[in-house]
């Protein structure tokens, strides 16, 4: 059922470990924390505590999963947040981290050219599903054979952000700008549910799922969007 908020959405919340959580990737009991800041992975438990810190050579990050042994990230092009680095490229990339040590195994151009937000592992098909601009669409790409375009589906709403699927035909995406959650058939890219998120609540960039509980990230960083109210980061669940 479609959840339209005049109140708080916001369910639990638990301390953020950097100051621009812009993507999350529950996997097993740890959350994966992609910081938008410093491109650094922090990986925590459910009560916010910091278990490690994975560096990468990711620019701008923006998304993240975990799949095939690996973490992947989306390169979001040209940072504002550090100084530049000799690995930055200032394009957007899919980066294939080494799980322990974060260094960069391989990348792959985004599959329209540009920018990147959402990003999330298909486990069931061993394929990565990732957000695209130019047009607003979902598509499922295969890794394995140099990001070959696997399947495809066009959105209305803009700023696509954090993914994550649910059941056999579902994934979430997150519109940042809207401040909804929209429940896509994976298959033919119509709405299946809606949750709107309060007018006071965070500004939802990262997505995850747990046992059934949707997390959210917000990375507080607003540019031209507008959209940095709390003017804190924020990480926690939804309430539904």
């Amino acid at each position: 059922m479609t959840m339209t908020a005049t109140k708080s959405m916001v369910g639990t919340t638990i301390p953020s470990p950097c100051e621009m959580p812009n993507g999350l990737q529950w996997y097993n009991d740890q959350l994966f924390v992609m910081d938008q800041l410093t491109d650094n992975v922090y990986v925590i438990d459910e009560a916010g505590n910091v278990l490690r810190t994975v560096y990468t050579g990711t620019e701008n990050g923006s998304g993240i999963t975990v799949g095939d042994g690996h973490i992947w990230t989306g390169s979001n092009g040209t940072t504002v947040s550090r100084p530049y680095r000799s690995t930055d490229t200032h394009l957007g990339y899919v980066v294939k981290c080494d799980m322990d040590t974060g260094e960069t195994v391989d990348r792959w151009r985004t599959p329209d050219g540009g920018g990147i937000h959402g990003i999330e592992w298909d486990h069931d098909q061993s394929l990565l599903w990732v957000t695209a601009f130019n047009p607003k669409a979902i598509y499922l790409v295969d890794p394995s054979d140099d990001f070959k375009v696997v399947h495809m589906f066009e959105v209305e709403l803009e700023r696509l952000h954090g993914l994550a699927l649910e059941g056999d035909d579902g994934i979430w995406c997150a519109h940042t700008t809207d401040n909804v959650v929209v429940l896509y058939n994976k298959e033919s890219g119509a709405e299946m549910d809606r949750i709107t998120m309060g007018p006071e609540d965070p500004f939802i960039h990262g997505f995850s799922s747990k046992d059934g509980v949707l997390w959210f990230a917000d990375a507080n960083f607003a540019g031209s969007h507008g959209t940095a109210i709390r003017g804190e980061p924020a990480i926690g669940t939804i309430a539904r």
